[in-house]
C-alpha cells in the first residue's frame, strides 16, 4: 500500500492473516500498534491460531490464573498478551477481530469505544439469526449466554480494541487450564461455563462458513465505522517489529512479570507481613498483594483480569500506595488523586472498589 493511500482518512487497511502460529496471534497487533507513525492507516486484522493456547491478561500473574503444571503436560503455549481482561484458552475455533487505530479514530470514553467495536460482532451474529446483543461493559451475549469479550489496550501511539467471533469453544479444557483451589471448583467452573457460554455452533447445530462470516463481519464493520476497508499487507517495519516481538513474548521474563509478593498472610516480622486479598467487582476480579510493615503499606501489587488506561495505571497506583496508612480514608485519597492526575479509566471498577479490596488486607 503506497504512503498516499496509508494516510487517507477515510481507509482501514485490513489485514487477513488466516492461520498463524499461537503467539504470533498476540504480536501481530502488537508491532501493527508499535510501528505506527504518521503514514500508517488504521488496521482491522483478522487472525487465528494454528494451535491451541492460553492467553492471560498484562495485569494478570501467571501461576495465580493458569494451571502452569497442566499447560506444559499437554503442550500448551502460554502467551501474555498487553491488554486487560483475564486468562483464557484459545484455538482455531475463535476468529480474532484486532483494531489498531489512531487515538483520535476512536471514542475517548472506554465504554463507548468498547460499544462500538462490538456493534459488527453484534450485527454480524444477527445476520446469521443468532439473536446477539451488547453486554456492558466488553461482553456479548445470546440469551443471557457470552459468545464472546473484549479487551482493549494502549501502544505507542496506537489504541488497541481485541475481540472474536466465536465459531465454538472447547470447554472442558478452559476448566482444565485455570488455576483453581479444589477440584470441586473446576467442576463448578466447568458447569458454569456450559451453562453461561455459547458459541455460532451450538447456536446454529452447525459451524458456518468462516469466509462468509468473515465477509458479513467485514461490511457490518464498514457500515459501523463509515470508511472503506481495503486489504493489504504488513510493512516491513512491522514485520520485523513482530519478529522481535515473537521472540520477547517467549521470554520468561515476559511471561512470569508481575509475580509480586506469591506468599499470602504469611508473618516476617513482628511488624511486617505479607498478605493477599481479592474483590470481584463489575470490572473484573482484583487481586492485591501487599508487604505491610507497622500498619502502613510498604509494596503492593494490583492484578487482576480488569481492564485500566494507560496501560501504566496499575504500576503508578502501586506506586503512590507505598508509604499510605492502611486506612480507609488514606487508601482511597491516594487513589482518587491518581485517577485525577493521570486521567485514569477502568470502566466497571471504581476508586471505591479498589479501595475496598486493598482494606481487606487489614482483616485478621
Amino acid at each position: 500500500m503506497c504512503n498516499r493511500e496509508a494516510r487517507t482518512v477515510d481507509v482501514i487497511r485490513l489485514l487477513d492473516l488466516g492461520l498463524v502460529p499461537p503467539i504470533r496471534s498476540q504480536t501481530i497487533y502488537h508491532a501493527v500498534a508499535y510501528a505506527l507513525d504518521e503514514n500508517t492507516p488504521d488496521t482491522i486484522i483478522l487472525v487465528a491460531p494454528s494451535e491451541p493456547y492460553v492467553c492471560i491478561g498484562f495485569h494478570q500473574e501467571l501461576e495465580k490464573e493458569v494451571d502452569v503444571e497442566y499447560c506444559r503436560a499437554h503442550g500448551l503455549p502460554m502467551v501474555r498478551r498487553e491488554v486487560g481482561g483475564g486468562a483464557v484458552y484459545l484455538d482455531k475455533n475463535q476468529v480474532f477481530m484486532q483494531w489498531v487505530f489512531r487515538r483520535e479514530a476512536l471514542p475517548r470514553d472506554i465504554n463507548e469505544r468498547f460499544a462500538l467495536y462490538v456493534e459488527p460482532l453484534v450485527k454480524t451474529y444477527h445476520s446469521l439469526g443468532i439473536p446477539a446483543n451488547y453486554r456492558p461493559i466488553n461482553d456479548v451475549h445470546v440469551d443471557g449466554k457470552k459468545i464472546g469479550g473484549t479487551g482493549a489496550g494502549q501502544m505507542g501511539m496506537a489504541e488497541v480494541v481485541v475481540g472474536s467471533l466465536m465459531f465454538d469453544f472447547n470447554i472442558e479444557l478452559m476448566s482444565q487450564v485455570l488455576k483453581v483451589s479444589s477440584e470441586k471448583m473446576r467442576d463448578k467452573i466447568f458447569q458454569s461455563l456450559k451453562e453461561y457460554m455459547t458459541t455460532m455452533t451450538h447456536q446454529l447445530g452447525y459451524s458456518p462458513d468462516r469466509d462468509a462470516v468473515i465477509k458479513i463481519y467485514l461490511e457490518q464493520a464498514k457500515a459501523t465505522l463509515g470508511r472503506r476497508i481495503v486489504r493489504g499487507k504488513p510493512t516491513a517495519k512491522e514485520f520485523a517489529l513482530v519478529e522481535e516481538l515473537d521472540k520477547q513474548f517467549a521470554t520468561d521474563e515476559w511471561l512470569y512479570q508481575k509475580g509480586g509478593l506469591q506468599q499470602a498472610g504469611v508473618k516476617i516480622h513482628q511488624d511486617v507481613r505479607v498478605r493477599e486479598a481479592a474483590l470481584k467487582t463489575p470490572g473484573g476480579l482484583i487481586r492485591v498483594t501487599a508487604r505491610v510493615r507497622e500498619g502502613r503499606i510498604d509494596d503492593v501489587t494490583l492484578s487482576g483480569d480488569f481492564t485500566m488506561l494507560p496501560k501504566f495505571a496499575p504500576g503508578m497506583l502501586e506506586l503512590a500506595l507505598r508509604g499510605t496508612a492502611l486506612e480507609t480514608s488514606a487508601v482511597q485519597a491516594r487513589i482518587e488523586d491518581m485517577y485525577r492526575s493521570i486521567a485514569i479509566q477502568s470502566p466497571g471498577l471504581t476508586t471505591s472498589d479498589l479501595t475496598k479490596a486493598i482494606m481487606l488486607l487489614s482483616q485478621p
